[in-house]
């Protein structure tokens, strides 16, 4: 990516990439449904509860492979091949050792976490169930994440797609087969979801391994061991990051789950399409990453100017879509998912409120991203707590309304965009000085 026509080198890495996560996000979003569908609403409000918690969770140790990420990056566009395979074994043993040590303190403290968010007692026992059986998967999920980070990091959004494509029809088979085939319950869509996840890996690692991108050598390995507190110190930063906007998020959880568990239902809906839809900007701001990370290596500062900005561009572009869809089909989208009317006009209240405010988040993303792509993650860090703090002070004002939920959802986007945006700047003038 640091020759050629800029537009393009994103745009043809963008159009992958977000394929790939609305493969996995579709699963996310026909896992919810079969749930729904199949077992019924209360079992919905269960499985969606935990979505805030493994956030929190699941969004530190991927952090820390999206923090890898940018050593991948920035090696590979200033041709350092030897130094990538060294940054991927210091990957490999970093993210095993952080995934069983999360794996050991989440589940010990799994269920006092449920009860600490006030989960309504007639969803809590299932919930537990569930998140249960996902946590046992956090090794596999962390190193299928570390291994697609691999492959987006040297511009190979191909493999990446095959690979969540594959995770993601791997899911909704076996989600088929152990909800309504067997009629596990909630434990067996937590299963498929694992299962899923380690599919994924085993293609990905194929495909890094055939290209040559990474040989288990003992003087690799060896040589990487220098490598664990760079890494560490640029990769905490954005698991931090990701863990503080989820405390936000589980914060305002609490807020909706005093409410009930309609609007707990109401609530899953609305933020598992939330999560569908901001694949849009999540992808482009991920192109925005490696093409800065790429061209920063390369020490190519217009280059990186240029390309970000046209990569907001491409971002409103392609988020039209999605801001209509949040806007005047929000009951269609619901209903697809439930059954009960008067979750679906809950949801038809919440929804557009996030179509409206889709732009600032995708730009978010692409200003996130791209300070990450020149090495500082600090200051995305801090963005994540004005996620937080726009989240509680307008949730906290405004608990008593659903619509309420929304507007501090949508306050916590903007308010993180403008921070970023400044820092974005900054970042670009000072690291060229």
């Amino acid at each position: 990516m640091t020759v050629g026509d800029s537009r393009m080198h994103l745009i043809r890495f963008f159009i992958p990439l977000l394929l790939g996560n609305l493969f996995q996000q579709m699963y996310s979003l026909v896992d919810s449904i079969i749930v729904g569908k199949g077992i019924g609403d209360s079992a919905l409000a269960a499985v969606g509860s935990s979505g805030t918690i493994h956030f929190f969770i699941f969004g530190f140790v991927m952090g820390l492979t999206h923090g890898f990420g940018i050593f991948f990056s920035q090696a590979f566009g200033a041709k350092k091949m030897k130094k990538l395979e060294e940054y991927i074994c210091s990957a490999i043993v970093l993210s095993i050792l952080i995934g069983v040590a999360a794996t050991i303190v989440s589940i010990l403290f799994i269920r006092p976490i449920f009860v600490f968010m006030q989960t309504p007692p007639d969803i809590l026992e299932d919930a537990i169930t569930y998140f249960r059986i996902i946590l046992l998967g956090i090794v596999v999920t962390i190193m299928n994440n570390l291994a697609i980070r691999i492959l987006q990091s040297v511009g190979d959004g191909r493999s990446t797609l095959i690979s969540m494509a594959l995770s993601s029809v791997m899911n909704i088979i076996l989600d088929i087969a152990f909800v309504i085939g067997l009629h596990l319950g909630v434990a067996g869509a937590a299963w498929a979801t694992v299962a899923a996840q380690a599919g994924s890996f085993i293609y990905c690692s194929v495909i890094i391994l055939k290209a040559g991108l990474f040989r288990p050598e003992p003087s690799v390995w060896k040589a990487s061991a220098g490598n664990w507190l760079p890494m560490l110190r640029l990769g905490i930063p954005v698991a931090m990051m990701n863990s503080v906007t989820a405390l936000g998020t589980m914060l305002l959880q609490v807020f909706v789950n005093r409410m009930g568990s309609l609007y707990v239902a109401a609530y899953s809906v609305c933020m598992k399409y939330a999560a569908l839809f901001e694949q849009v900007g999540y992808s482009v701001g991920l192109s925005a990453l490696t093409f800065t990370g790429q061209n920063f290596g390369a020490r190519n500062k217009e280059r990186i100017r240029r390309g970000n900005f046209q990569a907001a561009v491409i971002s409103v572009f392609a988020n039209l879509p999605i801001a209509v869809l949040e806007i005047f089909f929000a009951r269609q989208l619901a209903g697809l998912m439930v059954t009960s009317s008067d979750v679906i006009e809950q949801c038809a209240a919440f929804m557009p409120w996030l179509g409206v405010f889709i732009f600032p988040l995708g730009w978010l993303f692409i200003f996130r991203n791209a300070c990450q792509g020149m090495g500082n993650t600090f200051l995305p860090m801090l963005s994540g707590v004005v996620e937080v703090a726009m989240r509680l002070s307008f949730g906290w004002l405004l608990q008593r309304s659903f619509t309420g939920i929304a507007v501090a959802e949508i306050a916590a986007w903007t308010g993180a965009c403008v921070m970023l945006w400044f820092s974005y700047r900054y970042v670009l003038k000072s690291s060229f000085l």
